[in-house]
């Protein structure tokens, strides 16, 4: 394992104070990049997440996904968290520093919107950068996508009624757009790339391990780039909300308390199930990774459409975008640290494990 690879976290360490500081000294540098926008996803963010996700989505095995049903404790996991705990307590820690905590320090609209930001974030489970962080913790690519696939199939169908049920809003527009969007730039574009190049090696290699060794090697030669892209998109994100970061940094700090709580809170709640489940590292790590993260485009759209692009909520919702990159690492680095003890209790092989994915984080 190389030196950049070894110390990613420094890395994006860096490129989070060098996006700070680009936003601040090309502003109209990012202003240009913001407007390359639709559906309130930004195209140039889209383009970097896809360099990412490509390297894994060449790793998925159409012949193997069929199997993933004989696994169904991992996805169980994933949906309980995902629908049944994690909008409910985020609520509830919102109204908690919101109301009670913080109420001395943050008007009563205010603390209103930042709550509805957090809800916003809660109820929607992260589409595009979960692979990302599944193919650092070695994760099994058939399973992720699985389970990112059904998580949006069944967003298509709750998450309106829960945002309205939390919101207390009775007429909540899902922008279809923005999901449909994001859907097909960052699951079935890349998916089908993948398929595709899968193809092409099966076509070109004989021999079923002439295949597999040629694949690797391409994939080993993408994975420089998957960091690259995912640094870039460091820079991008926080040099786009520069300004947000310099003007208010008391609210940032306010609403990033309860949202790192909950971040950590449901990780842990994921993990320690997925443990009890005895679930493979495979399965288990992307789990906790789907269950943590969160689709940020989506509820970014939907508070700029409820409460307005200067809103408290729409401000809560960015600051979970800047907090949910070095949270994620942190966690993909815990992940890591106890990946071997992890095995060893379930009795898995370490050969299980995707051979072509050996990023780390420390």
């Amino acid at each position: 394992m190389g030196l950049f690879e070894r110390y990613l976290s420094v890395w994006v360490g860096l490129a989070i104070v060098l996006g700070v500081a680009l936003g601040q000294f090309f502003p109209a540098l990012f202003e240009a990049v913001a407007s390359l926008e639709y559906a309130s996803v930004n195209l140039a963010i889209a383009v970097l997440i896809w360099v990412m996700i490509y390297p894994m989505m060449v790793q998925i095995d159409f012949t193997a996904v069929k199997n993933v049903g004989k696994k169904p404790k991992g996805l169980l996991l994933t949906l309980v968290v995902n629908w049944l705990i994690k909008p409910f307590t985020m609520a509830l820690l919102g109204w908690l520093f919101f109301r009670v905590l913080f109420a001395d320090w943050v008007d009563p609209q205010t603390a209103t919107e930042y709550i509805a930001g957090m809800i916003l974030l809660g109820v929607a489970p992260c589409t595009a950068m979960v692979f990302v962080w599944s193919q650092l913790t070695r994760g099994d690519a058939n399973y992720t996508l699985v389970q990112v696939s059904v998580n949006d199939l069944i967003m298509v169908f709750a998450f309106a009624p829960i945002c309205a049920l939390l919101l207390g809003v009775s007429d909540i527009q899902v922008p279809w757009n923005t999901l449909l969007l994001s859907v097909g730039l960052y699951v079935v574009l890349p998916l089908i790339a993948g398929v595709l190049t899968r193809r092409a090696f099966n076509q070109s290699a004989a021999g079923k391990q002439n295949q597999e060794q040629a694949l690797a090697a391409f994939v080993g030669k993408l994975k420089p780039w998957s960091i690259v892209g995912l640094l870039a998109t460091v820079v991008l994100l926080f040099g786009l909300q520069a300004n947000t970061i310099v003007s208010q940094p008391g609210d940032i700090v306010l609403i990033a308390i309860p949202l790192l709580l909950q971040t950590y809170g449901i990780f842990f709640i994921a993990y320690y199930a997925a443990r009890k489940m005895k679930l493979t590292h495979g399965v288990a790590a992307p789990a906790c990774m789907i269950a943590t993260s969160n689709f940020f485009e989506l509820a970014v759209a939907v508070a700029i459409s409820l409460f307005g692009l200067h809103s408290g909520a729409a401000l809560a919702t960015v600051v979970g975008v800047l907090v949910e990159v070095p949270v994620m690492l942190s966690l993909v680095a815990f992940v890591n640290r106890r990946r071997h003890q992890f095995m060893k209790d379930t009795g898995e092989s370490d050969s299980l494990q995707t051979p072509s994915s050996e990023y780390s984080t420390r």
